[in-house]
């Protein structure tokens, strides 16, 4: 028996772990956030849901506002991926920084809605964050609340699932004891280094756009080069987001002299000079997964054409299917991409995750099928 369990997604951004828990086959009933450009793109690929516009530094105001909206719907599981800048590696690795307390937000939902389960994505400097002080604390805050809580134990590297990017997360997922769940288990890798989906086979059907900067709308011109281009293209007959940037001729110029796989380093005495840091002028190799997507669109670049990836272009490296559109400005959408959980890689713990879950769903059918033998 199919059964459906409801999820509520905090922080939810464009939708990453949405999108994920959906084909995995949860029902998503809301997405939460307080970027207005993230909650249309949100609106727009799950009509189904509720979109809920929501502070959620303001804890139990918040929380009391989204529990009105979703009007007495069960929520089975809870997952979010609260604002990492306080907690990155680059950023001010303050333990007071506000940003680092937004987990209590997830924390106070957990408490009032009593979900089965809840599952938190975040930086990997959030595990080593003042000698994992802040991992703890959050550990032993949904502890308190009645829940084994795992954590996964390195972070997680999207390419060893099947996503075409060296993206690492750290992922704490945590089970209602009551209901007699064993601690749950993260997916072990599914492919070796060897076998990881590149650059090339994520993006190389998609139309180059050296004639033109492309648009919003547009049809494929080529057929799918690989069994992941098959995935990403799977329910669509159109591409959506797929619009090139207008470079000054020198930017081309000095993009045109990084090799394959090279940076700033790679460029000759006095070329590039206005750009330096670790990213710069980074360019994709085409049989290698890519870099880390970020939220900007200046510092990397496309395997083979002068310019930097396209919306789309960083969907696909991030395993959005082709179907989902981004709403906003190109800045805005840039931003979306690259703030997202992986979809395919959300999927994937998702499905573990689910037949965690349908263990005690099983449980309390038999029950209910033994009820109803005795009745008769």
């Amino acid at each position: 028996m199919e059964h459906k369990y409801n999820v509520l997604d905090l922080f939810c951004g464009a939708g990453g772990l949405s999108e994920g828990f959906r084909e995995a086959g949860y029902n998503i009933v809301a997405g939460v956030d307080f970027d207005i450009a993230a909650l249309k793109t949100h609106e727009h690929n799950f009509p189904e849901s509720i979109t809920i516009l929501e502070d959620l530094s303001k804890e139990e105001e918040a929380i009391k506002n989204i529990a009105k909206k979703v009007d007495g719907e069960r929520i089975d599981v809870i997952i979010g991926g609260p604002p990492c800048q306080g907690f990155s590696l680059t950023g001010s690795r303050d333990l007071s920084d506000s940003r680092n307390r937004l987990y209590v937000s997830v924390v106070e939902a957990v408490e009032h809605f009593k979900p089965k389960a809840f599952l938190i994505e975040n930086v990997p400097g959030i595990a080593t964050l003042y000698k994992g002080k802040v991992k703890e604390q959050v550990i032993n805050s949904f502890k308190d609340l009645g829940y084994i809580v795992s954590v996964t134990e390195k972070p997680l590297l999207a390419a060893d699932y099947g996503v075409p990017q060296m993206r690492k997360r750290m992922f704490f997922v945590g089970y209602l004891k009551e209901l007699n769940y064993k601690k749950f288990v993260f997916p072990k890798p599914l492919l070796s280094s060897a076998e990881y989906v590149t650059t090339s086979e994520a993006i190389s059907d998609l139309p180059s756009l050296v004639e033109d900067v492309g648009k919003d709308t547009m049809e494929y011109v080529t057929l799918p080069q690989s069994d992941y281009q098959i995935n990403m293209r799977r329910n669509s007959n159109m591409i959506f987001n797929h619009v090139g940037t207008n470079h000054t001729e020198h930017v081309k110029w000095v993009i045109s002299q990084v090799p394959e796989g090279g940076n700033h380093k790679d460029l000759p005495p006095g070329v590039g000079d206005s750009r330096k840091f670790n990213e710069a002028w980074t360019r994709y190799h085409s049989n290698k997964p890519s870099k880390t997507i970020d939220t900007g669109h200046r510092n990397h670049f496309h395997y083979r054409w002068n310019r930097v990836p396209t919306v789309r272009e960083n969907a696909r490296l991030q395993s959005f299917p082709d179907v989902f559109r981004f709403i906003g400005t190109k800045t805005q959408q840039y931003r979306q991409v690259g703030n997202a959980v992986p979809p395919l890689l959300s999927k994937i713990i998702a499905e573990k995750m689910y037949k965690h879950l349908s263990k005690e769903y099983a449980a309390e059918n038999l029950q209910y099928v033994k009820q109803i033998s005795l009745n008769i």
